[in-house]
């Protein structure tokens, strides 16, 4: 007989180091955590999920990397701010090397939260870099780096357009309208 498993997924919270002041701009989320990001030789990334009046839920650590680089999948990213109803996120990731240029992996990720963000609901406000010795940043918001065409949605389903052929399919090849007369013979 088969089974389904029923699970529960439930918030593991660790000591608490975020404040009741809201992040407003990139200097409130640098007081908050630049510090703990600028005294770490790796690479780190980490998400604050803030309540709608931007005040900070929790932080969550994402990924620790190399000196040099840190990977970070949405699904990942993601899961706190699901489970603790998050209203919007803001990204923020530390360069050990004091280099406060975002990289090609940093743009691609902001890049790819902004749309998965939109998607579901949750606002990107910003993504922040700060050096290894927590002078100075990096705010794609700032750069305006943090705009893209948002996403629009057919609200009729008669107006959707499949694929003929789906990815999983073969194409049906047709025989020639000749060969077909002469089969029959």
């Amino acid at each position: 007989m088969n089974k389904l498993d029923v699970v529960s997924i439930r918030l593991v919270k660790d000591a608490p180091i975020l404040s009741e002041k809201a992040i407003c701009n990139p200097q409130d989320a640098i007081e908050l955590l630049g510090k703990h990001l600028a005294d770490m030789d790796r690479e780190v990334l980490c998400i604050i999920n803030l309540k709608s009046s931007g005040v900070p839920i929790n932080c969550n650590f994402i990924s620790m990397g190399a000196v040099d680089q840190t990977i970070a999948h949405p699904r990942e990213i993601f899961k706190s701010c699901i489970l603790t109803n998050t209203a919007s996120v803001l990204l923020l990731h530390n360069h050990p090397s004091g280099r406060l240029v975002p990289s090609k992996e940093d743009c691609m990720l902001t890049d790819r939260m902004l749309k998965l963000c939109d998607l579901i609901g949750i606002p990107l406000l910003d993504h922040v870099i700060v050096g290894g010795e927590n002078e100075g940043y990096f705010s794609f918001k700032e750069k305006e780096m943090l705009t893209f065409e948002k996403n629009k949605y057919l609200v009729d389903y008669k107006n959707i357009e499949f694929p003929q052929v789906s990815v999983a399919e073969e194409p049906v090849m047709e025989e020639p309208v000749v060969a077909r007369r002469h089969r029959g013979r």
